[in-house]
């Protein structure tokens, strides 16, 4: 499977974590990638080990976006557009081998197919202010 369709499913995952009690959660991910044809082993693996770590990190990366968003708090954005930014957002500050702009491009085309109408151009200036603000803790 290529990267844009790992990110979707990972994305999907995610989202499906919205409506799961967490000790529902191993199982529920378990049941989605057996039920996934042709998957194979590698990349069943990379795709729960990225879903886990991004579970593992989204206290801050939510915090990061209500931060950086105003009048948008994570608590009022559609759950898909949440975890969209949720995924570009770990992809841009954890994951070496994604780089920013293919994270915030990747993210822009998930909306584009999954999000609402002004979910691209919302979740494409949201993640402009991410990036714009990592640039500026590096320098």
């Amino acid at each position: 499977m290529g990267r844009r369709g790992l990110r979707e499913n990972i994305f999907k995952l995610l989202f499906m974590s919205e409506f799961h009690q967490p000790e529902e959660l191993e199982h529920q991910v378990g049941v989605y990638l057996g039920e996934m044809e042709s998957l194979g082993e590698q990349d069943a693996d990379y795709m729960q080990k990225k879903y886990e770590s991004i579970r593992e990190h989204i206290l801050e990366i939510d915090s990061m976006l209500n931060e950086i968003s105003r009048g948008w708090k994570t608590s009022r954005m559609s759950r898909v557009d949440l975890n969209i930014l949720r995924l570009a957002v770990y992809e841009i500050y954890h994951d070496e081998d994604v780089p920013e702009k293919v994270a915030a491009n990747e993210a822009v085309e998930i909306a584009k197919k999954y999000g609402g109408e002004e979910s691209a151009s919302f979740i494409n200036g949201l993640l402009g202010k991410v990036i714009r603000t990592r640039g500026e803790q590096h320098s």
